[in-house]
């Protein structure tokens, strides 16, 4: 019988994906993908580049046409219902795209423009925008003025302007300082105080962590793993990792020594990680004779790095 990777969640279902398929001439990038996404949710999209994320949220996005499978968004067949359903969406892209010669305003009245807001409407949204992520001072200021964290800032305004039901972020704090992500943080779980839903893409895994209910994990176009991030990090890397590095004997001892502890090994070159389920006795028996290793919390990234590998392909 096929493992079914959809959420167990309710009928409240934003967005539903099922046996999703692209294929391109003899490459296929997504393969027979489930999904789902409930209302109010925060779910994150994870893989490694060319793992088939980009594709699918084109597919969502009316880019790109599935050569097989169904899209079902706010209930209705995307293929046939695409210009209503892009009404209620707000996409964040990964690449800056404001005109850099209008001001931060003008380019939200013009988004708004898109979407047939009467012009006061829309201005009194902008303000409101603006001042929710701290801009509004720079109002009358052109794009090409502001700092790269202050522009992603206006990407997120823009694509808030309809008031959409379903927010698509690909990669939002991509090159931002640590305070400018930490803001943006901070203003989308306010969103999600509102009940915004959101698809998150991203690399941070602490951001994933911070911002997602639930995490799909792709690989090769298929989702490999899913689940709350939390269980996935429990599930899957332990309570503690070990990283220890050292030549190939000290490394056999140690995998030897903790051969009865509840605990997993992974070799990457001459480093060993130790994913920890309960307390190892013989493992920090062992530790004490070797001169360096790191002893730290389990994450998100361990999970990631151990469902998709930490060798870098050509995609």
């Amino acid at each position: 019988m096929k493992r079914s990777n959809v959420l167990d969640i309710k009928k409240d279902q934003l967005v539903k994906i099922s046996g999703l398929t692209k294929r391109f001439d003899s490459r296929t990038a997504v393969t027979d993908i489930d999904l789902a996404i409930p209302h109010g949710q925060y779910v994150a999209l994870l893989g490694p580049n060319g793992a088939g994320k980009t594709t699918t949220i084109k597919m969502l996005l009316g880019l790109v046409r599935p050569t097989s499978g169904k899209i079902e968004i706010f209930g209705m067949d995307a293929s046939s219902n695409l210009k209503a359903i892009k009404r209620r969406i707000g996409v964040v892209p990964q690449t800056d795209n404001l005109d850099p010669d209008l001001t931060l305003l003008e380019n939200i009245l013009i988004y708004s423009s898109y979407f047939s807001i009467p012009r006061a409407a829309a201005l009194e949204k902008a303000y409101e925008l603006l001042d929710f992520f701290a801009l509004l001072n720079r109002k009358n200021e052109v794009i090409q003025n502001l700092s790269g964290g202050q522009r992603r800032r206006v990407l997120l305004a823009r694509s808030l302007v309809n008031d959409p039901d379903l927010l698509i972020l690909d990669e939002p704090t991509i090159g931002l300082d640590p305070q400018a992500r930490h803001m943006i943080w901070d203003r989308l779980l306010a969103l999600k105080e509102k009940g915004t839903t959101l698809l998150l893409t991203s690399h941070y895994m602490e951001e994933v962590e911070k911002l997602a209910d639930h995490v799909f994990i792709m690989d090769h176009g298929k989702i490999v793993a899913s689940g709350n991030p939390t269980r996935l990090v429990a599930r899957y890397a332990g309570k503690e990792v070990f990283e220890i590095p050292g030549n190939s004997i000290d490394l056999d001892n140690v995998e030897r020594s903790i051969a009865s502890c509840k605990a997993e090994t992974e070799r990457s070159g001459q480093r060993l990680y130790v994913y920890v389920y309960e307390p190892c006795v013989a493992l920090e028996e062992q530790l004490i004779h070797l001169p360096h290793f790191l002893r730290r919390p389990a994450n998100l990234e361990d999970v990631f790095l151990k469902i998709t590998g930490r060798t870098l392909e050509e995609s």
